[in-house]
């Protein structure tokens, strides 16, 4: 007989996103990553249902995301184009395309890393303002409050597929995720259907540990 068994499990931020992006139906994320971002990367191995596509430059990344959400939307299915940038610079690079998601109405959303939170105000080499550049093409979600990053990802994927009727609306998003951030644990109910001798081994494993 099947019952249900709940538990807490433990996982990064990084894998929040994604698993809020594989929830949006996101079955491709576009990537040219750097270090701010390699939770991210690691984090892909949590979601089997997103494959990863490195690409050489951010332009190409920007433009596949921009493809993709041009392709879903032509077949009637509202799921976002995602990228995966590294800093202020990535994002720069991808802009040109992203200009022209914007004027498309294509769905997009872009994942960028950001120094440490620690780092903030002491000007780091590689600190640049990520929101400011993000701005000139749609919207701006920055994930700074601990354990809330789950919930900006959700804002993020939401305000990327709403329907808007204003004209020239965008519908790029950039979530802004600190480097602490993604790396950072959070707890997440997990509910899971099982046979009885199941359950009772994972509740048996739970208390024992």
């Amino acid at each position: 007989m099947a019952e249900e068994s709940n538990r807490e499990e433990t996982i990064t931020g990084a894998t929040a996103v994604w698993r809020v992006a594989e929830s949006h139906g996101v079955t491709h994320v576009f990537a040219n990553p750097g270090t701010t971002e390699m939770h991210f990367v690691g984090a892909f191995e949590s979601v089997r249902k997103i494959e990863p596509i490195l690409t050489l430059h951010e332009t190409v990344a920007s433009g596949a995301a921009d493809g993709y959400a041009r392709v879903k939307k032509g077949s009637n299915v509202n799921i976002p184009g995602v990228t995966l940038l590294h800093l202020g610079p990535g994002l720069m690079n991808a802009s040109a395309n992203l200009h022209n998601a914007h004027r498309a109405g294509s769905s997009v959303v872009n994942v960028v890393g950001d120094m440490s939170t620690w780092h903030s105000g002491t000007d780091p080499v590689l600190e640049s303002s990520i929101a400011d550049i993000a701005k000139i093409n749609g919207a701006v979600v920055s994930s700074k409050v601990p354990a809330a990053i789950a919930a900006d990802a959700k804002e993020a994927f939401v305000t990327a597929t709403r329907n808007s009727t204003s004209p020239g609306a965008s519908k790029v998003v950039t979530l802004i995720v600190p480097h602490d951030r993604s790396w950072g644990a959070r707890f997440e109910s997990i509910r899971r259907r099982c046979d009885s001798w199941r359950c009772f081994a994972i509740r048996a494993t739970e208390r024992g540990s």
